[in-house]
């Protein structure tokens, strides 16, 4: 039986309040709230163990080294990699992207094609419009439908992934519509052609049981901080074969083998996309979080985020003047709910709301061709996660009832 009152104990920050109010955090989709066993595990590290890691051999050095690439194996076999030498850390799945973007740039020429979505968040967008710009590759998108998913039926009709697709990357749950996308059959149709097949699970990693291999993708990024991990580190998941193939993307320390004046030969994956000093307490941190993360069990969370997105669904619909912006049943899709109400500006929505001890996000939410997509300038989220309550959600809706009532009193 999946106990949240018991899990929101590991969490002091939920019993705070804003004011008179009890806070209600429905921004989870933006970053997560840390359980005291992450925190207590990096202060750990830093009191006990701190020392760089591969270049010392002292005592502390040895410890660690351990406790960093230990974190590696703990994520890899988390996401179901073949092995830890699959997981590469960066700072976020921002960089784990560009990552992608820049070091798979060497196979693009004029004439390819790179495709996307117009549900990406920015960080799925402008990396390839750089390499597309640098390179004379053509970048195109799928578009989608009015209820908000992937239009598959006019990308079939347009031939969107053909034999000039070199890379499809798109994301796995929509951080605004709340959708979630078939990745397994897209990457069979990329991979027809030859393409690689580069995944954003920042939304779905924390959220869902994950196999990559299941996926069918080539490269998967995801972050640590949407997981109840720490902030400055993100991962990028690869097939060993792909990424022993493409060049590094940064220089420096650690990801080289030799260096002479003249030349430098590169370091094995992962290391060698791990130039100089890495993020170690963090990858610490975020291996404390999928420890905590698989003792509450990937399916139940999975179960409790199904109850809420549901219930709030419910409730959301029922608000007269307010419209939602995506999925309004729970068949694939996520937590997060974005929504408009009549009249009222979305960061209107977000301070009043705050002042009532909801926290929500107001914005595009970095993700503006959505949105000029959807008409809509901006819009608000409210997204849940393992800690989130049915009364949280019961907050949520009375706020913006009030809020609908004091900026438009008629609806």
């Amino acid at each position: 039986m999946y106990d949240v009152e018991k899990v929101r104990a590991d969490f002091p920050i939920l019993g705070r309040t804003v004011g008179q109010w009890p806070l209600s955090y429905l921004d989870s989709a933006n970053t997560s709230q840390k359980p005291r066993q992450v925190v207590d595990a990096m202060a750990e590290f830093y009191l006990q163990h701190n020392a760089n890691v591969a270049r010392a051999m002292h005592q502390l050095g040895a410890e660690a080294t351990e406790a960093f690439e230990g974190a590696r194996a703990k994520i890899g076999a988390f996401v179901g990699a073949a092995s830890a030498e699959e997981i590469v850390f960066t700072k976020n799945a921002s960089e784990a992207l560009n990552l992608a973007a820049n070091t798979l740039a060497s196979r693009l020429g004029p004439g390819d094609e790179v495709v996307i979505s117009v549900m990406e968040h920015h960080s799925n967008i402008v990396p390839w419009q750089l390499v597309c710009e640098r390179t004379g590759a053509t970048l195109r998108w799928f578009d989608i439908t009015d209820d908000g998913r992937l239009d598959l039926e006019k990308a079939e009709r347009e031939r969107l992934i053909n034999e000039r697709t070199k890379v499809v990357s798109l994301t796995w749950v929509s951080n605004v519509l709340g959708t979630r996308n078939s990745i397994p059959g897209i990457a069979a149709s990329a991979h027809a052609v030859g393409a690689v097949m580069v995944v954003d699970a920042s939304q779905g990693v924390p959220h869902v049981p994950t196999e990559v291999s299941l996926l069918g993708a080539d490269l998967v990024a995801f972050t640590g901080h949407k997981m109840v991990g720490p902030t400055g580190i993100g991962v990028l998941w690869g097939r060993y074969g792909l990424l022993a193939e493409l060049p590094p993307f940064l220089g420096g320390g650690e990801m080289i083998e030799v260096v002479e004046m003249t030349h430098s030969t590169y370091a094995a994956p992962p290391h060698r996309f791990e130039a100089g000093t890495p993020p170690i307490a963090q990858a610490v941190g975020l291996g404390a979080a999928v420890d905590y993360l698989q003792g509450l069990g990937m399916d139940n969370i999975a179960a409790h985020d199904d109850e809420l997105t549901a219930y709030a669904l419910g409730k959301l619909t029922t608000i007269d003047g307010l419209r939602i912006l995506g999925p309004t049943d729970t068949v694939d899709r996520g937590s997060a709910i974005s929504f408009n109400l009549s009249g009222v500006h979305p960061h209107d929505v977000m301070q009043v709301l705050d002042s009532r001890g909801v926290a929500i996000r107001g914005g595009h939410h970095c993700a503006r061709p959505l949105h000029k997509r959807l008409g809509e300038q901006s819009s608000t989220r409210a997204s849940s996660y393992l800690y989130t309550t049915l009364a949280e959600i019961d907050a949520l809706a009375d706020a913006l009832v009030f809020t609908r009532n004091y900026f438009a009193p008629k609806l």
